[in-house]
């Protein structure tokens, strides 16, 4: 059986489209599935159009969140409540093409256990956001030492890797999570398409947020720039003190307080990045080492298989 793990927010109007839509291709190719929505503490009705379909139909399942947690947090609440020898993680807004999912059910019974939806084609973005995208995933790349370029939340894993990934306790980064832990990996393209209602809940800066988030609980690469940014900081000292003692040993004093105020105002901001960066992995360990739970779910609700 395929679970087909659908997180929401403010998705009211796209839960029965994307259900209809979802269970026609399964019907179309025989495939049994469960269905798993997820509602990241939606604002709107997402809820009680998931607790209808769940009364009217016999394979949906509902988590209603006590508040936003996010997306990480309500896919790692779909993959825990997943009950089928596979699962695939799809958008409620459908830009992920529900038709690649017989694709990819038919790659994972070749013996694929992960496959990956690749974007081979963005769709309809601005030059910012795309600009954007593509420094994210070059500099997580980087990090991680696998290429991401074009990853994306679409994906379908088999049951044991279900089961790795629900015994990890992190707050991890589910796309790189999906990489990091291995398997035999099948891949599938796809454009990105029009979403069938509404808009992206994504802002600009709740996608800056959502990066610098995924890269700092993914890697500890910005730490390393600490040390890098010390070593410039002795190199320029030592630039400076060499210049220094040459004027004083031919008699020829440093002018002016200029020099003096930019290395000072420079060291400055250097320790204070620093210190930032620090900062931010230290409120990272203390956000872990609380132990609350990555979601909480509020309400739940089960059809009755007919």
């Amino acid at each position: 059986m395929l679970s087909v793990i659908i997180p929401a927010y403010n998705e009211e109007k796209c839960v029965k489209i994307a259900y209809d839509k979802i269970s026609a291709i399964l019907k179309e190719n025989a495939i049994e599935g469960e269905f798993i929505f997820v509602d990241d503490g939606s604002r709107d009705e997402t809820f009680k159009m998931i607790t209808e379909l769940s009364e009217e139909k016999g394979n949906v399942t509902g988590l209603h969140f006590s508040r936003n947690f996010g997306k990480e947090s309500a896919i790692s609440a779909g993959l825990a409540s997943a009950t089928g020898d596979c699962a695939v993680v799809i958008d409620a807004d459908l830009q992920h093409p529900p038709e690649k999912i017989a694709e990819m059910y038919r790659l994972w019974e070749k013996g694929a256990e992960i496959v990956e939806g690749l974007k081979s084609e963005r769709g309809r973005e601005s030059r910012m956001k795309g600009l954007g995208a593509k420094i994210f995933y070059s500099v997580i790349s980087r990090m991680a030492g696998f290429d991401m370029a074009n990853s994306s939340d679409f994906k379908l894993l088999d049951r044991k890797v279900i089961d790795v990934i629900n015994k990890m306790p992190e707050r991890g980064f589910f796309r790189a999570i999906s990489y990091w832990v291995g398997y035999n990996k099948g891949t599938v393209y796809y454009d990105v398409a029009e979403r069938v209602d509404g808009e992206s809940k994504w802002s600009t800066k709740g996608l800056f947020k959502y990066a610098l988030s995924n890269i700092t609980s993914y890697s500890t690469a910005p730490m390393q720039i600490v040390t890098f940014l010390g070593f410039v900081m002795l190199a320029i000292s030592v630039i400076f003190g060499v210049w220094a003692l040459i004027d004083k040993i031919i008699g020829r004093a440093l002018e002016g307080m200029t020099t003096v105020i930019i290395i000072t105002i420079f060291i400055g901001s250097i320790i204070m990045i620093s210190l930032g960066i620090i900062g931010y992995y230290i409120a990272r360990i203390y956000e872990e080492i609380k132990g609350r739970p990555k979601y909480i779910v509020s309400s739940t609700v089960k059809s009755v298989r007919k």
